[in-house]
């Protein structure tokens, strides 16, 4: 008979979301640890790779497939608590809020890359995200594309001892399309439509004859008010509204045990406190919420036997039913200063904090940041300091490039 071969990498959130899954997972990973002992506790911490939980959440039910589409783009934002909704004024606003695009002129490239999970050191755990944006005049607004990729890194193939098999890599890929324009002079609105690539492995999954591959398309509906006329703060308000991935579900092994897409509000506010010829201070705030709503497997232990499967709600009804599953506590909560001296803007600095409720995933973590800007050229990073000792995503680094012309 033959044997099938079983991932020595232990699995991805979004591939583990069934009742089936989560169940075989936490055998598997019972069984490894008494075979091999600490040798299996990097696979056990690579679970967080794309979800970015914390460690004493790793074998949880993730809500979501693909959660690599909510990882900030760029090291500007990141420095400032992950909070981009409303300050977004640059190519990356394709992921913080398209609308605002809609208020750039010129033309413009960003470039970001970030070793992903640096406390594993694993050179081939990365993110990079790339993007274009263009204000053309006969269209009324901005077109603008992105790239974003997420490498997984390489995963040995073994069967029934620890003797390697083969190898192979997983990644996330996702390519965006959008357009921007303005209702009114103050008011924007933009839409994206996206093509999301899963690759979790490439090679048939735990003897199901399925491999841990799946591709879905989604789209996103954004707005953004830039006030002119409130006295004192005329200019210098923008508040931003992005409902983002919108779509059908991710199909890893079949139809019932598809998964949702993390489908996200996020509201964001940004002021200029501060300003004058040589110094200027923002300030910005995001509140985003993931709606998802996931109900669990009913199980009677007694018996030994599911009473009901467990379920997702479709979209549209999921953003509603999503609020009854942990309300306002479930909104993350992102916000940041940042500095710019110089006329035109030379040089930045930045500090942010970023929450979330302990009770639904924990992340605290402070963030800093600095850029320059010169000619057509700009250059951003930023660095995540979590408050949880260990965390994985401490010492997170971002760099961000920028060629902005045609101002």
């Amino acid at each position: 008979m033959r044997k099938h071969s079983t991932l020595h990498y232990l699995g991805h959130p979004s591939l583990v979301n069934s009742s089936f899954h989560i169940f075989f997972i936490k055998r598997k990973v019972s069984m490894l640890l008494q075979k091999h002992g600490k040798r299996i506790s990097l696979m056990i911490m690579m679970l967080a790779l794309a979800s970015c939980l914390p460690l004493q959440s790793l074998l949880a039910q993730g809500e979501s497939a693909v959660p690599f589409l909510l990882i900030a783009p760029n090291a500007r934002a990141d420095g400032m608590g992950e909070a981009g909704g409303a300050l977004a004024d640059d190519a990356s606003a394709a992921f913080w809020n398209p609308a605002a695009l809609a208020f750039l002129p010129g033309q413009e490239i960003s470039l970001t890359h970030s070793n992903w999970l640096p406390a594993f050191q694993q050179a081939d755990l990365f993110y990079d995200f790339l993007a274009y944006r263009n204000n053309v005049e006969s269209l009324g607004g901005s077109v603008f594309a992105s790239v974003t990729y997420l490498s997984l890194g390489e995963f040995v193939i073994t069967q029934d001892d620890p003797t390697p098999l083969g190898t192979f890599k997983g990644y996330e890929l996702a390519v965006t399309a959008g357009y921007a324009t303005r209702v009114f002079d103050d008011f924007g609105v933009g839409i994206n439509i996206r093509y999301i690539h899963s690759s979790l492995a490439n090679i048939e999954v735990q003897g199901q004859g399925l491999k841990g591959v799946s591709s879905s398309i989604s789209f996103d509906l954004a707005t953004m008010w830039r006030p002119k006329s409130l006295g004192l703060f005329e200019d210098r308000l923008s508040f931003g509204l992005n409902l983002s991935n919108l779509g059908p579900k991710m199909t890893y092994i079949d139809a019932a045990q598809a998964d949702p897409l993390p489908t996200n509000l996020r509201l964001g506010i940004a002021a200029q406190i501060i300003k004058s010829e040589f110094n200027n201070v923002n300030f910005v705030a995001d509140f985003s919420r993931l709606l998802v709503r996931r109900y669990p497997a009913t199980y009677d232990s007694i018996a030994g036997q599911t009473i009901e499967e467990g379920r997702v709600d479709n979209l549209p009804k999921s953003l509603f039913t999503a609020w009854g599953d942990g309300g306002l506590q479930k909104v993350t909560i992102g916000t940041g200063i940042e500095y710019w001296y110089g006329a035109p803007r030379l040089i930045a600095l930045r500090f942010g904090y970023f929450y979330e409720h302990p009770d639904y995933g924990n992340r605290k973590f402070l963030t800093f940041g600095a850029g320059v800007r010169y000619d057509v050229y700009g250059f951003d990073f930023s660095y995540l300091s979590a408050v949880e000792e260990n965390h994985p995503l401490g010492e997170t680094l971002r760099f961000t490039l920028l060629i902005a012309w045609g101002q």
